[in-house]
């Protein structure tokens, strides 16, 4: 069954008022093409111009997303004084070089959209932010899971009080992500590409724990392919009134097909002192449109199970939220919701992983701050 009235769960990103900001494009890959650019489209943005490291694909995109202006060069892209907003979607190692040209632009370009992780560790994310604020540009990130529609309601559900007071949250992946080629060459794999979005779910709904302790072990299908030391990973985070959250990211999920049949799920449970609420994320079932799912129960309506379910899904309608929520904070002047500046949370907790799988302890995220 739905909601009871009285229970009212807030699971879409709030629109600007004028969609009409010209949107500079840099990268045309997959997520670019194929969630950014639906996302913007969908909503109303105003995609203006793109540039790609390969020109022809460039122009693949413009023609596919009916975008104005192509450039054969991202600097060239950033000449151009139209542009309102620059979305950049290249890999995290070479995210910082770009912001630096872009922040030379501060005159026309009001915001930046960066893709996540924001640079390869903690030290380039700040230097992001750091930039960003001298050259009094707002910055944003594209932590696009706390847009997925199940997370973003049951952060509505937790702002109720509904649930009490939570005392243990899971997150349970069993999926195999695509991992990109630019990834051969970074030596890491799942923490700061998969695991920091369920990091930033965990620091979205709860705020920052006091510590974490992961463990990783390379995945054996990808150890096929490269070499890297993060393939599966868990971590607890523990929280000061008690709260314990943990994830297993296992991106093995069992042997290729041709051995066993797919078992793909993305599931999380949280459970409070007044209630319990668990969901799925349908991201495993993508191309397939799989809406993510929430069930709860709580004490106020004792002995009952509500099933909120919507039509959208978080690959790619949830990619509306970071954009949305960049282009509202110009127009409102205001902090983005997922500013720079509260990322540079998520990246210390996705650092102090890695401290704590290399010294075999838990790390508090300030101390690789």
């Amino acid at each position: 069954m739905d909601c009871p009235d009285s229970i009212r769960l807030d699971y879409l990103p709030k629109l600007p008022r004028n969609r009409d900001p010209k949107i500079g494009c840099i990268g045309a890959g997959f997520i670019m093409a194929d969630c950014h650019l639906v996302a913007y489209r969908q909503a109303g943005f105003n995609p203006w111009a793109i540039s790609a490291r390969r020109s022809e694909r460039a122009q693949e995109v413009a023609a596919r997303h009916a975008i104005p202006k192509v450039y054969a060069t991202y600097q060239e892209l950033l000449r151009d004084e139209e542009i309102d907003v620059v979305d950049i979607a290249v890999p995290p190692d070479v995210q910082l070089d770009v912001v630096r040209e872009v922040v030379q632009h501060a005159g026309h370009i009001r915001g930046i959209l960066a893709q996540k992780p924001l640079g390869v560790n903690y030290a380039e994310a700040r230097e992001i932010v750091r930039l960003c604020d001298a050259a009094g540009i707002t910055l944003a990130v594209n932590q696009n899971m706390r847009y997925d529609q199940s997370v973003r309601a049951l952060k509505s559900l937790l702002a109720s009080g509904e649930l009490g007071e939570p005392v243990i949250a899971t997150i349970d992946m069993r999926a195999v992500p695509h991992w990109m080629p630019w990834q051969q060459r970074q030596g890491w794999v799942t923490l700061r590409i998969m695991s920091i979005h369920h990091l930033d779910t965990f620091r979205y709904w709860f705020g920052d724990p006091e510590r974490v302790f992961a463990s990783v072990r390379p995945d054996p299908r990808t150890s096929r392919k490269f070499e890297h030391r993060d393939g599966i990973a868990m971590y607890i985070l523990e929280y000061a009134d008690g709260l314990r959250a943990s994830s297993w990211d296992d991106v093995w999920a069992g042997p290729d097909q041709d051995v066993t049949p797919t078992d793909t799920s993305i599931r999380w449970r949280v459970e409070g002192t007044k209630g319990l609420a668990k969901g799925t994320i349908g991201w495993p079932g993508y191309p397939a449109r799989v809406p993510s799912t929430l069930d709860f129960a709580v004490a106020s309506h004792p002995g009952k199970w509500f099933q909120p379910r919507w039509d959208e899904v978080w690959f790619p309608d949830a990619f509306v939220g970071p954009m949305a929520q960049l282009l509202c904070a110009l127009e409102d002047q205001t902090e983005p919701e997922i500013s720079g500046r509260d990322n540079l949370g998520t990246m210390a907790l996705v650092d102090a992983c890695y401290r704590s799988v290399e010294e075999h302890r838990a790390v508090r995220p300030d101390e690789v701050v």
